[in-house]
């Protein structure tokens, strides 16, 4: 059954949303890279590329740490982006 289901491109879009519903509920910079991943699966399963569930999980892999690298590098933190605190919360005004 989990083979006929890893092999359904609406289950890769779903579980991309369901992670896509994680990262805004959670914080961090953590399941973007998965949801866009599980998703870029799902399109290429629905443009019938067949595969065995162990290629189409090794595609979700790369294509979530690639995407996730892209995103990190366009959203993430940038250079010289470091929170610098020169007053205390118990310091008098």
């Amino acid at each position: 059954m989990l083979d006929q289901l890893i092999g359904t491109w609406w289950a890769w879009v779903i579980l991309g949303f369901i992670l896509g519903i994680l990262e805004v509920a959670l914080p961090g910079f953590i399941f973007l890279g998965f949801a866009v991943g599980a998703i870029l699966t799902g399109v290429i399963v629905g443009l019938g590329i067949t595969a065995g569930a162990t290629a189409l999980l090794l595609i979700f892999a790369i294509t979530s740490v690639v995407s996730w690298v892209v995103l990190r590098r366009l959203v993430g933190v940038r250079h010289g982006q470091v929170k610098i605190w020169d007053r205390d919360i118990n310091d008098s005004p």
